[in-house]
């Protein structure tokens, strides 16, 4: 083959489907076939290059939710091989010379490609990657139920078990969308008492078929009140895309309970200075974790069952299923299935 497909996206909110030629991986990286890619909400981000990362105008093939197969390798590569199964999540990489992962924080480090915005992402039949970004996954499990775990999955996974819950915490998950149904199942694998947050009755079975032990209808009073009601919640996952739905939740912690921040939203989160100081209670932000965290969650998943809800799509349909994703119709990822 001369060369393998791709989906460009541009600033204007247009897709198209393009030929690319074939990439011989550099030292230090590999090739990899792509068998599925998940489309996730921050793919809006490199897709309106928000970040600045590349010159304005410029395509951006976006997805970082990528499970394929090694198909090259660069030189100097040791510790994987062509054919093994590999996933990719947000972050593409970490230098492993920069301050920040002198440290040893490579979420933060400051030389590393974000997939889909300062680095080619996932939405294409083939990815190069740095090794320092590879998640080894198993076989055995669907390309298409793999995928979300990548960005998703990792994100919930993580924030929950660096959080301060422990075993028997009610802890309360807001939104019950492409986030919010993986942290119900995380939160009841990790022995939580688990209380779902969401507006309306329409998603109440779903959350407690997931998992959750109680339900609070945010629309019919106080979600804070409510979740003391319980006894106040040492964590609250904050999935929704929304500041003013999470304000109202510091008031449902109990002392010392965080609000973990996983949902990017535009408008900010209000909060009074008397339930903070007076309870010790925090806001914290959590984004992912490393391939090595990735590789624990997928084991994670795999011991106790946790799966996503998706939709496939082939990969000239990625257009459409961005489009899904953003208007919320999605239940709850979409996800390309772009290889065997």
């Amino acid at each position: 083959m001369s060369g393998y497909r791709a989906v460009e996206a541009t600033a204007d909110g247009g897709f198209a489907v393009v030929e690319r030629e074939f990439e011989q991986p550099r030292a230090g990286r590999v090739r990899i076939a792509v068998e599925a890619c998940g489309v996730c909400h921050s793919d809006v981000a490199g897709i309106m290059n928000v970040t600045s990362s590349r010159p304005s105008g410029v395509p951006v093939v976006p997805g970082h939710e990528v499970i394929g197969r090694i198909d090259a390798v660069g030189d100097g590569v040791s510790g994987w091989r062509i054919g093994q199964r590999v996933g990719l999540g947000y972050l593409g990489g970490h230098c492993g010379t920069c301050a920040t992962c002198r440290r040893g924080d490579f979420v933060y480090g400051t030389d590393q490609p974000v997939l889909g915005d300062s680095q080619q992402g996932g939405y294409a039949e083939y990815i190069t990657a740095r090794t320092s970004g590879l998640v080894a996954v198993p076989d055995g499990i669907p390309a298409a139920e793999l995928a979300p775990l990548m960005c998703a999955g990792l994100t919930v996974h993580r924030a929950l078990v660096t959080s301060v819950a422990r075993t028997g915490d009610l802890v309360a998950v807001q939104g019950i969308g492409g986030l919010g149904h993986l942290g119900i199942q995380y939160a009841r694998a990790m022995g939580f008492q688990v209380a779902a947050v969401a507006r309306g009755q329409g998603k109440k079975e779903l959350a407690l078929r997931l998992g959750a032990h109680h339900y609070i209808d945010s629309s019919e009073g106080d979600p804070g009140q409510a979740l003391q009601e319980l006894g106040g919640a040492r964590v609250v996952l904050a999935t929704a895309s929304s500041g003013a739905s999470m304000s109202p939740l510091v008031g449902g912690l109990a002392v010392r309970g965080q609000l973990v921040v996983v949902g990017a939203a535009q408008d900010p989160i209000e909060v009074g200075t008397i339930p903070l100081i007076f309870g010790a209670r925090s806001i914290v932000g959590s984004l992912t974790g490393t391939p090595h965290d990735n590789e624990d969650n997928v084991g994670f998943a795999r011991a106790h069952g946790i799966r996503p809800m998706v939709e496939t799509v082939p990969l000239e349909q990625a257009g459409e299923a961005y489009a899904r994703m953003m208007s919320g119709d999605a239940r709850f990822r979409m996800v390309l299935q772009v290889g065997p």
